[in-house]
């Protein structure tokens, strides 16, 4: 059988072989290590405690002088492990206790921190070190506990604090990362929750628990579409998330029910985009962005049906949830002065314009003052009984009717005190038709122009008789102004106001 050549890879270093010396050069890789240690150059120390560790693998201090190493490179899982491989491999190595603890505090596990300290304290009870590290792992405890009775009663600003506190015990726990970041988010600070979920998913992309925080804090700011990708992609690394899983179906109710709710308004069928929007309000409380939206959408749907009153108070219950909310703002204005509540429009526009100073919000504000202007003077359209939009016949007959009511000779059997009002009524009544009667006139006190400031209108040389007599042809009493002959009132009881009889004299 012929021969077959074989390649045999030749060592270009000497293998050692004898246990001894093997030992003595696992020593010099240590010693090597510690030099590099002390100058703090810790990933060197690292190479070479490795090495010593290949070359002597059943020497405790190895693993333990790595496990501090790692420590340093804030590599706090893997000098667990080297940590626990040394006590397994000498249960009275104290320094390998003490350091397990260490990185179990720093994991943010405190019971199995203390039950290390705790065997540091039987190897060498006045060990202060191990002491102090002790009470540390106790109070960690305690902040645990503060943390989960707040988050229990939702008090999310108390577990904020105690995580804060905690981290600063277990620097490398990323369950205290997720519950602050979690906590933040349903306080709305979402750009905080951010930051510490991204911290996270850097040095872990599949970690489930981040992933459903950036989920969370997307879907609190209305952004759904991206929130959902989030939580999917959670559930994806972690089947069995619950709180993504309730975020993910909760996320997709509300979009689906608010997306109905605006095609219904865009339809004009405003009762049921009143009822979607309710029953969307009812499916998340905590998502304040979008529930601010609903309130204002259910408003916008409200004014259309009229629920003035019900709309302000969804504007108002939207500006809660968001003070910024300008669209909540315009909206509660308009229904203010849709129901003539013209200073709180005034507030309302003043506080949109003091935030967008654009045209369109000027020339609201300055109607709303404008408004509010002309609703401090007598209301003349009120006085006769009409509408802003009557017509010339109506106010004609308007004024007939008042002015019969009100006439002061149809009193002249009435009280002194009842007279006088029936005579200022009667005043009243015909400066109101004076004006609206007068197409100039009518049209400046409809514009705000204040009348009797520019002289248009003189009522301190105003007679109402006078009008009274020009109405009715030149035929007139005087009354209570001490004008004579003019109408016989029929004051009898079968006559109510608006039915009286009158003939001229």
């Amino acid at each position: 059988m012929a021969a077959v050549d074989i390649d045999v890879p030749v060592d270009t270093e000497p293998q050692i072989c004898n246990p001894e010396d093997m030992e003595r050069q696992a020593e010099g890789f240590k010693e090597q290590g510690n030099a590099f240690y002390i100058q703090k150059d810790y990933s060197e120390a690292f190479n070479y405690y490795t090495k010593a560790i290949d070359a002597s693998p059943r020497t405790a201090s190895y693993y333990g002088n790595r496990a501090a190493t790692l420590m340093m490179l804030f590599r706090f899982r893997e000098a667990l492990e080297d940590s626990q491989q040394a006590v397994r491999l000498d249960d009275c190595f104290m320094k390998g206790h003490l350091r397990e603890g260490k990185c179990h505090l720093s994991l943010g596990n405190a019971m199995a921190a203390n039950r290390c300290f705790q065997k540091v304290l039987e190897l060498e009870p006045s060990n202060k070190e191990a002491q102090q590290e002790n009470k540390s792992a106790a109070t960690l405890l305690e902040y645990q506990r503060m943390a989960d009775v707040g988050f229990e009663k939702r008090d999310f600003r108390t577990v904020v604090f105690c995580m804060d506190r905690a981290l600063a015990l277990a620097s490398a726990c990323h369950r205290f990362k997720i519950i602050k970041a979690e906590c933040l988010a349903l306080l709305g600070r979402y750009p905080e929750a951010q930051s510490v979920a991204s911290d996270i998913l850097r040095m872990d992309s599949t970690n489930a628990d981040a992933l459903y925080v950036r989920g969370l804090c997307l879907y609190y700011e209305d952004c759904i579409d991206k929130a959902v990708q989030f939580f999917v992609q959670a559930l994806r690394m972690a089947p069995d998330h619950e709180k993504a899983r309730l975020a993910c179906r909760n996320a997709k109710a509300l979009k689906a029910k608010k997306d109905e709710g605006n095609q219904a308004f865009k339809s004009c069928s405003y009762q049921a985009a009143y009822q979607l929007y309710t029953e969307a309000l009812t499916i998340d409380p905590n998502n304040i962005k979008t529930n601010a939206k609903l309130y204002c959408n259910r408003a916008t749907a409200g004014a259309k049906l009229k629920k003035l009153n019900e709309a302000i108070d969804d504007c108002t219950s939207a500006i809660k949830l968001d003070d910024t909310y300008v669209k909540a703002y315009l909206r509660r204005a308009q229904c203010y002065m849709n129901t003539e509540q013209y200073e709180e429009a005034v507030r309302d526009y003043e506080k949109v314009y003091q935030t967008e100073k654009t045209s369109e919000h000027k020339h609201l504000l300055k109607n709303a003052q404008l408004e509010l202007k002309k609703s401090k003077r007598k209301d003349y359209y009120k006085v006769l009984g009409i509408g802003k939009n009557a017509t010339e016949d109506e106010i004609k007959k308007a004024y007939r009717k008042r002015a019969l009511m009100h006439h002061p000779d149809r009193h002249s059997a009435a009280t002194a005190d009842v007279q006088k009002e029936e005579e200022k009524k009667f005043k009243e009544v015909g400066e109101a038709f004076t004006v609206l009667s007068d197409p100039k006139k009518k049209m400046r006190y409809d514009s705000g122009h204040d009348l009797e400031e520019e002289s248009s209108f003189d009522g301190g040389d105003f007679d109402a008789n006078n009008i009274f007599r020009a109405f009715f042809g030149g035929h007139g009493g005087g009354g209570g102004q001490g004008g004579g002959g003019g109408f016989s009132f029929d004051s009898s009881p079968d006559n109510g106001p608006g039915n009286f009889f009158f003939q001229f004299g």
